[in-house]
C-alpha cells in the first residue's frame, strides 16, 4: 500500500520570522525590509516606463512608412496588406493607448504597505 502523505513534513517555503515586540528589530531585519521595500519601487518604476515607451511606439509606428516597407514583410505580401490596413493600424494604436493608461494606473495606484 502506497503512504498518501507527502516524504517531507516540511513547507516548500518556510514563514519569515516575526520582529520583536518590543519595537526593537534586529538590523538585518531592517535592511531586509529596506532592500524589499527598494526592489519593490524599482520593479513598478520600471513597468510604467516599458508601459509607457511601448505604448508610444505602438501609438506612432503603424502610421510610419517603416511599419509596412520593412524588411520581414517583403516576403510575405498578403501579410503586408493586413498590415497596412488602416483597421489594423488603429488597432495597434489602440493597444498603444491601452498600454500607456495601464502603466499610468499602476504608477497613480502605488501605495507601500506599512
Amino acid at each position: 500500500m502506497i503512504d498518501p502523505t507527502p516524504l517531507s513534513s516540511t513547507p516548500a517555503n518556510p514563514p519569515e520570522p516575526a520582529p520583536p515586540e518590543n519595537g526593537n528589530q534586529p538590523e538585518l531585519y531592517r535592511r531586509h525590509e529596506s532592500i524589499q521595500l527598494w526592489m519593490h519601487r524599482i520593479s513598478v518604476f520600471l513597468f510604467v516606463l516599458i508601459s509607457a515607451v511601448a505604448g508610444v511606439l505602438l501609438i506612432i509606428l503603424p502610421w510610419t512608412p517603416e511599419w509596412t516597407d520593412n524588411y520581414l514583410l517583403l516576403s510575405f505580401p498578403s501579410l503586408r496588406t493586413v498590415v497596412s490596413n488602416g483597421f489594423f493600424r488603429g488597432l495597434c494604436s489602440g493597444l498603444g493607448l491601452l498600454d500607456i493608461w495601464i502603466g499610468f494606473w499602476e504608477a497613480l495606484h502605488y501605495h507601500e504597505h506599512q
